[in-house]
């Protein structure tokens, strides 16, 4: 175990597998960087081929056992890690923030958030019900129910590190799964100390595992090609997401994708603007932008433009950025230098091509990967910061004037992840919502995830969906029973 920050005191930092910590069969391991100081704050084990397989052998061995349990002794296990996880809320939010970068405030948040997943699927454990019925032509009777799939592989994202982690954990061990995570290698500590608490929740050896490693490439395909994994949850790029679907496609692994977003985010001429900026604070600067929710394009009918930028420049302006760990601060730094680097040259692009920036605009010297909010005005539809996934606190606003010309720009995009809409007319907002290619629409609210609303996307934004009663069908397979008496 090495560690060099007193936040991560006693927190592990080597492969769980089986119940036990175990260093990586090459004795490799990889720094931790806390993204507002550029130090290394632990070096972790870095998960072999070998010691991905080894997890799958303990999923696999651990399956029979947990599926075995009733779904209410399931549920009380993932009741009692909600309320430990709960009890240990501040020191895995300090945990979050030193290795992601965020506020405290928004780590606070996804703690919160997180812990919901566990109390949500202790209580859709106990509702996986089948059905019954007579089949008109044949007599027959139907006896319908649902099984656990088996071994699921989980493959989170940096961006939130706990809660990714979380509605994916939730739901399989609900359904009876066992499963092998595999941590995003810049942000693997917050599961790392997940650990624990979950084993004094009472879940099994065996039953959840956790695989850091440097070779995602070959330790995912590995595992995607040994029978036994019989699902895939993946949260990240499309472009990730579409190799792990080429992976999972010789096995013929169920696939549970949430990829990347795009987010449109349209306020009409009699949106209440207040509302609408407060609502474009949420939805543009939770976790500082680095959410495929976050809203990216910012389409405003002409009545309202002006008043609705100058009010979001001045409440931008308004924000503190620092150090995540300092009281008061809600802007902390990006999480590495390549994220840096792209938002920068997004802003960069799209000023050379006309924008105008209203605040922001230009990286921080020194130290820490930070970005100030930003907000852009004139910005053109064919600027990279339109058309690309932004993942940081950019604002680029364009001007609109009928409702059919902004359906169509919102649609523009290969994403459908979330949409956002502010106006006061609920028919028309319906209307336009019906009309977007999006999984999630937030009319008048600027936040759509909820543990208990089905969260995903269409078109390259991903397959299946995570949270509501969804997230447990994904681990799931139908039986079909035809019986006569």
């Amino acid at each position: 175990m090495t560690v060099q920050h007193d936040i991560l005191a006693g927190v592990p930092t080597d492969l769980w597998i089986g119940g036990a910590w175990r260093t990586a069969s090459d004795a490799a391991r990889f720094d931790v960087e806390d993204p507002a100081t550029q130090k290394t704050v632990a070096t972790v084990a870095s998960a072999t081929v070998a010691d991905c397989l080894a997890a799958v052998d303990a999923a696999s061995e651990a399956f029979k056992p947990w599926a075995a349990l009733t779904p209410r002794a399931r549920g009380e296990i993932l009741r009692r890690a909600y309320e430990l996880m709960v009890q240990e809320g501040e020191r895995l939010a300090r945990i979050i923030t030193l290795e992601n970068g965020k506020s405290l405030v928004d780590a606070r948040g996804e703690v919160a958030y997180a812990a919901e997943f566990f109390r949500w699927n202790a209580e859709e454990a106990v509702r996986s019900n089948g059905q019954y019925s007579h089949a008109p032509a044949s007599g027959a009777r139907i006896l319908v129910s649902h099984k656990p799939a088996g071994v699921a592989l989980l493959i989170t994202p940096w961006n939130f590190p706990a809660a990714m982690a979380t509605r994916k954990i939730g739901p399989a061990l609900a359904a009876g799964c066992t499963v092998v995570l595999k941590p995003a290698s810049a942000t693997p500590l917050t599961m790392l100390a997940l650990m624990p608490i979950l084993e004094k929740a009472g879940v099994p050896a065996g039953v959840v595992n956790v695989v850091p490693s440097r070779a995602s490439g070959a330790v995912v395909d590995a595992m995607l090609a040994d029978m036994r994994v019989r699902v895939v949850s993946f949260t990240g790029s499309t472009e990730v997401g579409r190799d792990i679907l080429k992976s999972a496609a010789h096995n013929v692994v169920r696939p549970a994708m949430e990829l990347g977003g795009n987010a449109p985010f349209i306020v009409f001429d009699d949106a209440d603007v207040d509302a609408a900026v407060e609502g474009a604070m949420i939805a543009k600067m939770r976790n500082m932008g680095e959410a495929c929710t976050a809203a990216n394009r910012f389409y405003v009918q002409s009545k309202v433009h002006d008043e609705f930028a100058a009010k979001m420049a001045a409440r931008m302006a308004a924000l503190k950025v620092g150090n995540g760990l300092d009281e008061g601060v809600t802007v902390g730094p990006l999480v590495n230098a390549s994220t840096l680097k792209k938002v920068a040259s997004l802003v960069d692009d799209a000023v050379s091509r006309g924008a105008t920036v209203l605040t922001g605009g230009r990286a921080s010297e020194g130290i820490g990967y930070f970005y100030p909010p930003t907000v852009l005005t004139n910005v053109p539809a064919n600027s990279a910061v339109v058309t690309e996934e932004i993942f940081g606190p950019v604002a680029a606003i364009q001007k609109f004037t009928s409702e059919d010309e902004v359906v169509s720009q919102a649609n523009s995009s290969e994403f459908g992840l979330a949409s956002y809409i502010y106006t006061r007319d609920i028919g028309k907002g319906l209307r336009v919502a019906e009309q977007l290619e999006a999984g999630m629409v937030g009319l008048n609210r600027g936040l759509v995830s909820d543990p208990a609303a089905p969260f995903g996307g269409v078109k390259q934004s991903g397959l299946g969906r995570e949270g509501g009663h969804e997230g447990l069908l994904e681990f799931l397979e139908t039986q079909y029973v035809s019986v006569n008496w």
